[in-house]
């Protein structure tokens, strides 16, 4: 029985290698695995894993692969020695935190390039052999800062927002051509990926105004009270991938954790987007429950009341 091909991307730490390691040693022993990373000098972890979790010979396998460089997205998919990918994992991804006058060109240009130009570099390689066999599954890491903005995570959920956009633009093309695509949706997970982000704040916080610096501190002790909270473990979102990866019938969107779905309801139930701003501000600032409210119902001459209806 030939087995199911998979190539994740991101594979160092964090939900790829948790996925990596979750599909090598499934006691169906249906999976190839291929985790790709950036650098493989950072691959000792995923093989100490895969050794202690008794992975099958044959199950898992490291490649080089950088979403940044079409050549090495290019050279990875050539040393796939089933000529084929059934499943393509793109979950390569990076953060950016704080204010976002401080951030450097350069960082906002490498969190796009990773999250967003990565993504379609990664798709362009893989897609057109899936429409030709007329077979696929894509599953691609989302986040909640592709569904609602969150303060000082500008860039961040502009690049996850356009990943929304890109994965249900070819939701509706694909499924003509037997290839189905779906987004992960997470909330906090317990990964290094806080660490990894760019732009951390240090001394690049100084070129923020007081009020601001304020702000921002009001908001690392509400994301430390998330993560401590309401933060996920890897091997509880590699679940979800696997039910996305085995559904007869595969949907759009699978969420990781429910936590943050009335923020979303909020964001479609009033599309001035005043409920949903009034709220996230509250729970972030006053690091209280988001309710269902408006503006206007708080009397919060600071931010914006839903328009009236046209007479």
């Amino acid at each position: 029985m030939d087995r199911t091909v998979v190539l994740i991307t991101g594979c160092s730490s964090g939900i790829g290698l948790h996925l990596a390691l979750r599909l090598a040693s499934d006691p169906s022993q249906s999976f190839k695995v291929y985790a790709t990373l950036r650098d493989l000098r950072a691959q000792g972890p995923l093989w100490e894993a895969a050794r202690a979790r008794g992975c099958p010979p044959g199950s898992l396998e490291t490649l080089q692969l950088d979403v940044r460089d079409a050549d090495s997205v290019a050279a990875a998919r050539a040393r796939v020695t089933e000529g084929r990918v059934d499943v393509l994992v793109c979950n390569a991804g990076r953060g950016l935190l704080g204010p976002l006058e401080v951030h450097t060109a350069g960082a906002v240009g490498s969190v796009l390039d990773v999250n967003v130009t990565g993504t379609v570099r990664t798709l362009q390689a893989f897609l057109p052999d899936m429409k030709r066999r007329r077979s696929g599954r894509i599953l691609v890491t989302g986040s909640m800062g592709g569904l609602m903005g969150l303060p000082f995570n500008a860039v961040y959920c502009a690049s996850k927002f356009a990943i929304e956009g890109l994965c249900e633009s070819l939701a509706v093309l694909l499924p003509p051509f037997g290839v189905h695509v779906s987004l992960i949706e997470c909330g906090p997970v317990r990964t290094a990926f806080l660490e990894k982000q760019e732009g951390v704040p240090g001394g690049a916080l100084d070129g923020a105004d007081a009020e601001t610096r304020v702000l921002f501190s009001c908001y690392q002790r509400h994301l430390e009270r998330i993560f401590r909270e309401a933060a996920q473990d890897p091997e509880e979102v590699t679940e979800v991938f696997l039910a996305a990866l085995r559904a007869p019938r595969p949907a759009l969107r699978y969420f990781s954790t429910e936590s943050f779905l009335p923020l979303a309801h909020l964001r479609l139930a009033d599309p001035s987007g005043c409920s949903y701003v009034a709220a996230m501000h509250r729970a972030v600032f006053a690091d209280e429950p988001a309710e269902e409210e408006t503006a206007s119902d708080r009397g919060d001459p600071g931010l914006c009341a839903p328009p009236g209806a046209p007479q």
